[in-house]
């Protein structure tokens, strides 16, 4: 797959994802916006019917106060005297003699003072008198209410109780703050169940409910009984109703979130892996084709020596067949060393190496690798240096793996220093092992080539330099077998400076 494909599928599963992602954000703030609309109206349809409530007992008070006794009596008389004249229109006295006050204050003093002649007809003097002090007995009443401050016209009790009931029979459980607020004073007269202390200043606020003054639920009270001119509102605070708005959204917002996370995560994941494949595949493709390079020169190098040995004129010299035989071998030995780095790779892979564990002694090992590497170092007029300072040299593991190590190491500082290769070999004792220090001044690494080093097939780029020959195995081996020796590498790269491997290695395997 190219570069183009893969970028077109990351475009379109990216596209996707956003349409999801702000389908379930528009969703969320639909349920949000709903609930609170539901809330809202509830909460409204509660302070009304509070306020309905206060206003039906004030005005039961006052048809109590005018449906007395001589009322009642009066009404009787009457149904009577219409029940014997054979008069049928005495429904205003059934109403009237009805307890849940089915007539209004207003209605029952429209028949007691008979405006329009179709109601309690009798115009005796007594009976006059008597509905005249009646009604004055009431507009005293109407007028004193109307002249009562609103702390004086509502229950405590009565209206604490009315709003929890309200309030609850529309599911609304949650704490709040309520005051009834005075137009005339300006100020709280009553808040939570008590009556606000006065001063002299104009109180907006009451110290602990500083939010009631600026909330958007209140209700005009008594607006009926004083004929539209309202003397207070009951206000209604809740601090905890985004709770009340968020409860049905948690879930599906916290199940939208995960769901999105871990699609995300795949989606990345997917991507990544995509990515990785394809600088595998790369990588792969080099390596056949580094292989091929590898294994191209000796190939016909031992064709060449082949063909000279079979020569009737080389033939005949044994020096000259013997030069040709050793080149054949040093050839042949250089396949099978990079055919067994291949086998020791694969043979990693399936966890089939084997560790012999015994008794190594470190400052051996790099003794003979660095004579090995010496001779191919000075033909460059290079040098390699030791400084061999652990105490203890000696750790416990497998002897060949332990000498590739190192050989890969210097292999390694040796191809990648262009010119002259300076390189030096350290040892010193750290806690309970020995720590090794393989160093050039070669051509160096960033730090995203440093990340990917030990990677198989994984080869640094080289710039101009196009002789660096390798399969990109040798690395990736090395941190292969320090794992399997339960030891740690690090790399120190600054490019065109030089790198060093720093290796440590535990004197006892666990």
């Amino acid at each position: 797959m190219n570069r183009k494909s893969i970028n077109l599928i990351i475009a379109l599963m990216s596209a996707a994802l956003i349409g999801i992602i702000a389908l379930q954000i528009g969703w969320i703030r639909s349920s949000i916006r709903l609930n609170e609309q539901q809330f809202d109206v509830s909460v409204f349809n509660a302070l009304n019917k509070v306020a309905e409530r206060l206003e039906y007992e004030e005005q039961a008070f006052a048809y109590n106060s005018l449906n007395n006794g001589y009322v009642k009596s009066y009404f009787q008389k009457e149904y009577n005297r219409r029940v014997s004249s054979g008069g049928t229109d005495f429904s205003f006295y059934m109403e009237a003699n009805m307890s849940e006050m089915p007539l209004s204050v207003n209605d029952l003093m429209s028949m007691l003072i008979d405006e329009d002649g179709d109601g309690v007809y009798c115009d005796c003097s007594r009976c006059t008198a008597e509905r005249k002090r009646q009604l004055d007995k009431y507009m005293n009443y109407r007028n004193g209410i109307n002249n009562t401050p609103i702390a004086n016209r509502i229950k405590l009790d009565y209206l604490d109780n009315a709003l929890k009931e309200e309030l609850s029979d529309r599911g609304i459980e949650i704490d709040y703050n309520y005051g009834v607020y005075s137009k005339r004073k300006k100020s709280y007269v009553l808040a939570n169940n008590h009556y606000v202390v006065e001063d002299d200043n104009s109180q907006i606020t009451i110290d602990g409910y500083e939010n009631l003054y600026t909330s958007l639920y209140r209700v005009n009270l008594f607006s009926k009984n004083d004929s539209g001119r309202s003397p207070g509102l009951l206000m209604v605070y809740f601090p905890t109703r985004a709770s009340v708005v968020w409860s049905s959204v948690w879930w599906p917002l916290l199940g939208s979130i995960l769901f999105t996370g871990i699609i995300l995560f795949c989606f990345g994941y997917a991507v990544n892996v995509i990515f990785l494949q394809k600088k595998v595949s790369e990588m792969k493709t080099d390596f056949i084709n580094n292989m091929t390079h590898e294994f191209k020169t000796p190939i016909a190098t031992i064709s060449l020596a082949a063909d000279s040995i079979s020569s009737p004129m080389i033939s005949g010299k044994p020096d000259k067949v013997q030069r040709f035989a050793d080149i054949i071998r040093q050839e042949n030995k250089r396949m099978n060393s990079q055919v067994e780095k291949v086998l020791q790779i694969a043979a990693l892979d399936k966890k089939e190496v084997t560790i012999n564990h015994g008794e190594v002694n470190l400052h051996e090992v790099i003794t003979d690798a660095t004579e090995n590497i010496g001779l191919s170092v000075e033909k460059r007029e290079g040098s390699v240096t030791t400084d061999l300072s652990a105490s203890n040299p000696v750790i416990e593991g497998d002897l060949t793996h332990l000498s590739n190590i190192i050989n890969n190491l210097l292999d390694n500082a040796n191809k990648y220093s262009p010119d002259r290769p300076e390189i030096s070999v350290s040892t010193r004792d750290w806690k309970s092992g020995v720590e090794v220090t393989v160093s050039d001044r070669g051509l160096g690494m960033d730090k995203d080539s440093v990340k990917h080093i030990f990677d198989k097939f994984y080869r640094v780029h080289t710039g101009d330099v196009h002789d660096v020959k390798g399969f990109g195995l040798g690395l990736s081996y090395v941190k292969a077998m320090m794992d399997a020796h339960d030891a740690d590498i690090k790399v120190k790269s600054e490019k065109g400076k030089g790198s060093s491997f720093i290796l440590r290695f535990p004197r006892k395997q666990s």
